[in-house]
């Protein structure tokens, strides 16, 4: 695939510019779309593209014609493999072979709208970071209020505390989800993906799926740090036109800016988090939902009024409802970020590592220990556990839930085999597994519930929530 158009870029608007402003650069832009569900879409992104005040090429791989109009070059070809999702990897060999010919380059799906004050703003921002450093975006979304949500905020992703730098004036921090849909590189920017060698490759999907794969592969493959400008994070938000996920999925705007006050406030070298919930496993399967939902069997199993500690908390769906239950709820955050948060909400935060919160809580007492899908991504779950018996009152009861992994099952449903926890980054847990290890710890168990698993998608037919008291 050479560098070459049926149409040449669109002149800018050079009129309305500044003429002591540098040259205006020369963009490409490759859009993916694959059938007609987002036309609609499509042509309000092309539409902003052509009313930017700069050359712009636009080229649409599809697997169908489109008729778009004549300043935007439509290229109908089948997609690297069998599987449609690849198609987005199309667009690769034709940045590799533009490198030379065009000042930005711009990657997106169809419903994403990438803007004017985008552009400028990572032109800005870009000239003040390493050459190992580029920026990153973040989509939103709107309800039918017009009420923004982020659903990149979701799962196993998080803002790194640890990774807060300041350039300048400018704050910025690691987001752990790569994906936004979308990327923009400089020329030098591009031509180090290249060099690298994680850039111009076969359609892959280890950590990210087919289509997450090609607009993430820049920032996971090519030695990048992909970096948020939090202190000008409206620059850095791209609408996902589509909207699919707003009310379902994500962040609020509150929430998002309360995460990112902390991060302003406490994050950098010295933030760590209490331990690792992600597993190393084929596209990061089982690892912790953040953000789950609440556990109602959890909350059934807890007395009004109890005092409680989860080891581990996250978002806190579940211990809210606790404190809505009127108990009194104390937590181990498993970073600053979410500590912040569950503060906010009214839950009591124990700062620190594991044996600096465990110092801090000496002559406490906890009617209800919590580990809320925590003990598999630990080496010894038992030794966790036994770590804060002391502080369980005679008559309380350890409370924990995990899905329902099986060995056999898991490894039945999966192409790769169970090679352990070093391997792995999690154990395989089943209603045996979790007596075992509460058992070693000097606890019985008193019952096991079964509930539809929170992440369907991922093996599990079902989670555990097991109750345990002192042998």
């Amino acid at each position: 695939m050479n560098c070459s158009f049926e149409v040449s870029g669109r002149a800018a608007r050079t009129t309305q510019m500044d003429p002591h402003a540098p040259p205006s650069p020369r963009i490409l832009v490759a859009i993916a779309s694959h059938g007609v569900a987002n036309d609609v879409h499509l042509r309000r992104v092309i539409a902003a593209y052509r009313a930017m005040p700069f050359v712009v090429d636009i080229v649409v791989f599809s697997n169908i014609a489109k008729k778009l109009g004549d300043d935007v070059s439509v290229r109908v070809e089948p997609p690297p493999v069998k599987d449609p999702w690849s198609l987005p990897f199309l667009h690769k060999r034709l940045f590799v072979s533009c490198a030379d010919t065009h000042d930005l380059f711009i990657y997106a799906e169809d419903d994403i709208l990438i803007t004017e004050r985008n552009l400028r703003a990572f032109l800005e921002v870009s000239a003040l970071l390493r050459e190992d450093e580029i920026v990153g975006f973040v989509r939103y979304e709107e309800d039918s209020e017009r009420h923004r949500s982020y659903p990149d905020f979701h799962w196993r992703y998080r803002w790194d505390p640890a990774s807060v730098r300041t350039r300048d004036s400018l704050t910025l921090a690691h987001f752990t989800n790569a994906h936004s849909a979308c990327y923009v590189l400089t020329r030098a920017q591009l031509k180090r993906a290249i060099a690298s060698g994680g850039f111009d490759v076969t359609p892959h999907q280890e950590v990210y799926d087919l289509l997450c794969a090609a607009s993430t592969d820049p920032y996971t493959q090519c030695g990048f740090t992909k970096l948020i400008p939090i202190s000008r994070f409206n620059d850095f938000v791209v609408h996902h036109l589509s909207n699919k996920y707003a009310g379902k999925v994500g962040l609020s705007q509150a929430e998002l800016d309360r995460q990112m006050e902390t991060l302003r406030r406490i994050g950098g070298p010295k933030a760590r988090k209490l331990f690792t919930t992600d597993s190393k496993l084929w596209q990061a399967r089982h690892s912790k939902d953040l953000y789950a939902p609440t556990i109602d069997e959890v909350v059934a199993a807890v007395p009004r009024r109890a005092r409680v500690l989860s080891i581990g908390a996250a978002r806190g769906a579940t211990e809210r409802r606790l404190i809505d239950r009127e108990c009194s709820v104390a937590a181990l955050p498993l970073d600053p970020v979410f500590g912040e948060a569950l503060a906010h909400n009214g839950v009591t935060i124990v700062e620190g590592d594991l044996a600096a919160a465990k110092t801090a809580l000496e002559g406490a007492t906890f009617d209800v220990l919590l580990f809320l899908d925590v003990l598999e991504f630990v080496q010894e779950p038992a030794d966790l556990i036994r770590r804060f018996l002391s502080l369980l009152a005679p008559d309380g009861a350890v409370i924990i839930s995990a899905p329902n992994l099986p060995r056999l099952r898991y490894l039945r449903r999966t192409l790769r085999l169970w090679r352990g926890f070093d391997e792995t980054g999690v154990h395989p847990t089943s209603a045996w597994t979790l007596r075992r290890w509460c058992g070693r710890a000097g606890l019985q168990v008193t019952k096991v519930a079964r509930r539809p698993a929170s992440q369907p998608w991922f093996v599990p037919a079902q989670d555990l929530v097991v109750i345990a008291r002192k042998s």
